[in-house]
């Protein structure tokens, strides 16, 4: 199996940079850490945390999505709900609910699940986000928990990965044929070997 060292990124899409930026970066705490574009697109990247990042995309003509509740059952297309982020302790959970009250966001109560307490949010582009703290003494990843009344039947089968259920790889890809094609990744790296890494931005 692979080895899954957390969320690289998450790629959402705003029709305003500066004000998911100004969410982001400057409520949030979350640091800028690459840039992308040109005119008519643009692909920033936010650190998280050592592991895991948050980027968007910014295109013309994009509009918020209509408000939805976290959680709350939908008819029809659909792919996404909401994204939680990790918080260290109830403490980071209390700040950052402070700090959107503040702001003039709506923020939720904190919510008790059990395993982690919750807030919940929008940002500017309406994107449903929830923060999470651990509770003292419970880890689900150590010790996986089914309070399902009716699971489905995968889910009977346990928290590990079943053997047998896919085709094995016969035909593992050369190394002579492992090749990187080429996207925007050349500018990224220019700015990072340039002096001052980057900033301010040029142009």
């Amino acid at each position: 199996m692979p080895t899954y060292t957390g969320i690289n990124h998450l790629a959402m899409v705003t029709g305003d940079m500066d004000a998911t930026l100004r969410f982001w970066r400057d409520l949030l705490g979350m640091r800028l850490v690459a840039g992308l574009g040109h005119p008519g697109y643009r692909h920033y990247f936010l650190e998280i945390s050592g592991q895991d990042m948050i980027a968007f995309f910014e295109w013309p003509g994009i509009e918020p999505v209509p408000e939805r509740d976290h959680g709350f059952p939908v008819r029809g297309p659909v792919c996404f709900d909401h994204v939680s982020f990790g918080v260290a302790g109830q403490d980071d959970l209390w700040e950052i609910k402070d700090r959107l009250e503040a702001a003039g966001f709506w923020c939720s109560e904190v919510v008790d699940h059990g395993f982690i307490h919750s807030i919940y949010a929008f940002d500017p582009n309406n994107i449903p986000i929830e923060f999470s703290a651990p509770v003292a003494g419970v880890d689900i990843r150590r010790t996986p928990a089914m309070a399902d009344s009716e699971p489905c039947a995968e889910a009977c089968k346990g928290p590990d990965p079943q053997p047998g259920v896919w085709p094995p790889v016969t035909r593992p890809t050369p190394q002579e044929d492992r090749l990187a094609y080429e996207g925007e990744g050349e500018k990224v790296l220019e700015a990072v070997n340039a002096p001052g890494r980057g900033w301010p931005p040029k142009g």
